[in-house]
């Protein structure tokens, strides 16, 4: 369960580190003003670098669970755990309905 969320770290800041070359790299190889020899220069760069350093590979996982399925975005938090903190009163400004 840890390994996950740890896995998911390393990620999150190798696309950190990466992000800059990454954006770079892909503009470049995407551009049809440059000559062919540069784009596929640029092309190589793109693939040299590791992949757990592309967006893609990050997985919203509940930071408390490590669960990856059903997870709010504005929390980072499983829906099931959600509920429970809702319940005991520790999420601000969650309240129960009742009708």
């Amino acid at each position: 369960m840890f390994n996950s969320i740890k896995r998911d770290l390393k990620r999150r800041k190798l696309y950190m580190k990466y992000e800059s070359k990454r954006i770079l790299y892909k503009a470049l190889a995407n551009d049809c003003n440059l000559d062919q020899d540069l784009r596929f220069l640029c092309a190589q760069k793109l693939n040299q670098l590791p992949r757990n350093s592309s967006r893609v590979r990050i997985k919203n996982r509940c930071i408390v669970t490590g669960r990856g399925h059903s997870v709010y975005k504005f929390c980072r938090i499983s829906r099931i755990k959600f509920r429970d903190l809702a319940n005991q009163g520790l999420i601000q400004g969650c309240v129960k309905a009742s009708w």
